[in-house]
């Protein structure tokens, strides 16, 4: 479940920096990125935001059964509050990944996007976190 989550967090908002996953997620997820990375559904991309920034492989959009991101489901059904919690990080994104705790500092806000990947029950369970 927390490989999905995160997962999904990543292919919505891609390019997107751990940090900004785990404030989506509420929880830190750098166990759960390393795995992602490392079973190639996710890796470093460029990005102009400060700090290292992730987006899905082609190997995502494989094991989905998808040629492109386009074709992801629409995301406002699953979760009707992201585009609020997306645009409240975007106005804090200077405190959010510079401030005073640093790129791992953890928040509150909790968004469940397992729904988001219906086709992704492959990867359900095998998160790194013990989820």
């Amino acid at each position: 479940r927390a490989a999905m989550e995160t997962l999904a967090v990543v292919a919505y908002l891609q390019p997107v920096t751990r940090t900004r996953v785990s404030a989506v997620r509420g929880v830190k997820v750098d166990a759960v990125m390393r795995t992602l990375e490392s079973r190639g559904l996710v890796e470093p991309v460029e990005s102009d935001q400060p700090g290292q920034a992730y987006g899905t492989t082609s190997l995502f959009l494989e094991r989905l059964g998808i040629d492109s991101l386009d074709e992801l489901p629409d995301l406002a059904p699953h979760l009707p509050d992201a585009l609020d919690l997306e645009a409240e990080l975007a106005r804090l994104d200077p405190v959010h990944e510079n401030g005073p705790d640093g790129p791992d500092a953890e928040t509150t806000d909790v968004v469940d996007t397992a729904e988001a990947l219906d086709g992704a029950e492959a990867f359900e369970g095998e998160g790194a976190d013990g989820e």
